[in-house]
C-alpha cells in the first residue's frame, strides 16, 4: 500500500488551504498518511527559511494576495490577519500526536478542525478549551489534550529531525514511499497524478 508522510503545523494558512484534498486523494490510491506536525519556525531557522514577518515587505504583501486568491479559489473562509497568529502550535501538535496514537476517530478532522479554528475562526490553537473541542468534535477523547504530553513534546520534537533530514523546508510538505517530495497545498495534483502512475 502506498503511504504519505505529511509535514505540517497548524499555524499555517497553506496546510489550512489544503482542505480535506490530501485525505480524498490518499483514499482514491488507497494510501496511508501518517500525520507529523512540526515546529515550522525552527524548521525556517534549520533549513535557510524565514519566518512570516521578517520578510521584506513586498514578500509579505504578496504572501497575503496569495492566501486570499487561494481561499477565494477553494471555496474557503480566510482570515488574513487572524487575531492568534502566530501561537504555540506546540499544544495542538502534542494532541495530534496522542490522538493518533489512540486511533478511534477521525484524524484528518482533527488536523483541519485545528487549522479552521486558527485561520477561519479566531480561537488561540494553544488553548486546552479550542484543542479539547476539536478533539471531541473529531471523534476523540478530549482528554486526549492531557494525555501523553511528554511522549508527544518528544515525537514532535523527532519531526522536527526527521523532517530537517528528509529535506522538508516549509508545510504543507508531502513525502511518498519513493521519496517522491510535493511542497505547498498547489501541488497535491502532482502528488495525485504521481500515485496514479501518471508523474
Amino acid at each position: 500500500m502506498a503511504h504519505i508522510d505529511y509535514f505540517f503545523t497548524v499555524i499555517s494558512p497553506f496546510s489550512y488551504l489544503a482542505g480535506t484534498r490530501l485525505e480524498e486523494i490518499a483514499a482514491r490510491h488507497g494510501a496511508g498518511i501518517t500525520y507529523k506536525p512540526v515546529d515550522v519556525m525552527a524548521l525556517f531557522a534549520r533549513t535557510g527559511g524565514v519566518p512570516p514577518f521578517e520578510r521584506p515587505e513586498g514578500r509579505q504583501a504578496y504572501r497575503l494576495q496569495e492566501i486570499r486568491r487561494q481561499a477565494a479559489k477553494r471555496g474557503m473562509p480566510i482570515t488574513l490577519k487572524p487575531r492568534h497568529f502566530p501561537t504555540n502550535a506546540a499544544p495542538a501538535a502534542y494532541a495530534i500526536i496522542a490522538a493518533q496514537q489512540a486511533g478511534g476517530g477521525d484524524l484528518g478532522g482533527l488536523v483541519h478542525g485545528l487549522m479552521r479554528a486558527c485561520w477561519a475562526e479566531e480561537k488561540d490553537v494553544a488553548e486546552d478549551a479550542v484543542i479539547r473541542d476539536c478533539l471531541a468534535a473529531a471523534g476523540f477523547d478530549s482528554a486526549l489534550a492531557d494525555k501523553g504530553l511528554l511522549a508527544g513534546a518528544e515525537t514532535y520534537a523527532k519531526n522536527l529531525e526527521e523532517a530537517a533530514a528528509r529535506g522538508v523546508f516549509g508545510a504543507p510538505f508531502y513525502i511518498t514511499d519513493g521519496d517522491e517530495r510535493f511542497w505547498g497545498q498547489d501541488r497535491l495534483e502532482d502528488l495525485d497524478l504521481h500515485l496514479a502512475g501518471e508523474l
